[in-house]
């Protein structure tokens, strides 16, 4: 049977014949027999824990198990919680997006910005098109321009193929 490597040895688990003991209120006792680290801890009323097994002798510590379990994975949630993923949104224009239409794709932008999203603007390019990006760079450029107060360009206009891209990364807030 494979031992679980991640899991702290417990009380009689611990095979060292000496290890290094702090106490419960984390108190230095210094290098003991593993039966006396065993009678404190059972005098405590709490287990024995194998902190670094590595050491020479094996540092164990006097505490209770479960709780430094529980404790451990309440701040592994606290940290998880804190974690904001930013996603990349993408909007697509063309080189003949209406003002209407233009309007509508520019407040979804603004959202996108205001929940703290990147944003990828595409402007595709078909058939003749491709002839008038100048066209494409300055609706870019306009784009650019209304937003400026709540976004930053994290990546000028490119061409890729038949699309100029440009990626928008919303101002951090003060």
């Amino acid at each position: 049977m494979k031992k679980d490597n991640k899991r702290a040895r417990l009380n009689d688990d611990i095979t060292a014949p000496q290890v290094r003991l702090i106490a419960a209120d984390g108190e230095q006792v210094g290098v003991v027999t593993i039966a006396e680290a065993l009678a404190a801890a059972q005098q405590a009323a709490l287990d024995l824990v194998e902190i670094s097994p590595d050491a020479e002798p094996p540092v164990c510590k006097i505490m209770d198990h479960g709780k430094h379990i529980f404790d451990l994975k309440k701040k592994a949630n606290l940290q998880k919680k804190k974690q904001k993923q930013t996603q990349v949104k993408e909007m697509k224009f063309r080189p003949g997006t209406d003002d209407g239409d233009y309007q509508v794709k520019l407040r979804n932008l603004v959202r996108f910005f205001g929940d703290g999203d990147k944003a990828k603007i595409t402007l595709r390019f078909r058939g003749r098109e491709m002839a008038h990006q100048e066209l494409g760079m300055q609706m870019m450029k306009r784009i650019e321009a209304d937003l400026s107060e709540l976004a930053q360009v994290e990546q000028y206009p490119k061409m890729e193929g038949r699309q100029m891209t440009m990626v928008m990364a919303p101002r951090s807030k003060k």
